[in-house]
């Protein structure tokens, strides 16, 4: 994995219109200087937990905050999110589910998982992107979180 540099926010969202706006807000309020954007939860799973082409374990990647659709390709944000809270090495990583679902069961389950936050995507593009700048703002600059594997 190495064309990926460590990242501060991982998005995971197969809506490339829905991606890009995400990523102008959070570069729009110079929240986080490196963002990675990958298509599906498969990808996400390979990026976090480092495995090669193989799937042998390689080395972990920690983002800061992983904003995570629901509904993916390959892997779903579901099994994206139990993956993470199951694993001791990522369980503190914050997890916010950035999703169109508004299903009660969606949410039910994504707590009942652990996530930390469920945000129901906004239609309207001004509304979008100031959902998206304020949780930025919140897990980047509010929220303290421990030192994962840290000193």
């Amino acid at each position: 994995m190495s064309e990926y540099t460590q990242v501060e926010v991982l998005l995971v969202e197969d809506n490339p219109t829905d991606a890009e706006l995400t990523l102008h807000a959070l570069r729009k309020i110079n929240i986080a200087n490196r963002m990675l954007w990958l298509k599906d939860g498969a990808e996400a799973l390979d990026y976090i937990f480092g495995s090669d082409s193989a799937g042998h374990p390689q080395h972990l990647n920690l983002p800061r905050l992983v904003l995570l659709d629901l509904k993916l390709p390959k892997v779903d944000g579901v099994e994206v999110l139990r993956r993470l809270k199951e694993d001791d090495r990522t369980r503190a990583i914050p997890v916010v589910m950035l999703t169109s679902s508004a299903e009660e069961q969606d949410v039910i389950e994504s707590y009942r998982l652990g996530v930390n936050s469920y945000i129901v995507k906004p239609v309207d593009f001004d509304v979008f992107v100031e959902t998206v700048s304020r949780v930025g703002f919140y897990w980047m600059l509010v929220n303290r979180e421990p030192l994962i594997g840290g000193s």
